[in-house]
């Protein structure tokens, strides 16, 4: 299993409109293979980053996961809100894998 740890830098007067696009996004991620873990929103602290964690079985299905986003219409409809919306300035992705007994 490997889990995507992502570290968003978000616009703080937009946390709303991020709010929605991670709502958008954790069924899709489910739909698509993975175990969405959530999003984390800033609540005290810095008032511009935000995290999401998503596993999958292994780096091959998540590869396959991005590869089938962009045949799909429920994806590129949550990418286009995005780009609308402006909510993310910028974002960092990190694999990890769990250690376990």
């Amino acid at each position: 299993m490997i889990t995507c740890y992502l570290k968003y830098i978000i616009d703080s007067h937009k946390i709303p409109e991020f709010e929605e696009y991670a709502k958008r996004w954790i069924p899709i991620v489910n739909r698509m293979g993975g175990t969405h873990h959530g999003y984390f929103l800033p609540h005290e602290g810095a008032s511009n980053v935000a995290y999401a964690l998503f596993s999958f079985p292994s780096l091959a299905e998540y590869e396959d996961y991005r590869n089938r986003m962009a045949d799909d219409a429920e994806c590129q409809d949550v990418l286009k809100m995005e780009v609308r919306n402006r909510s993310i300035i910028s974002y960092e992705r990190s694999f990890m894998r769990p250690v376990l007994d």
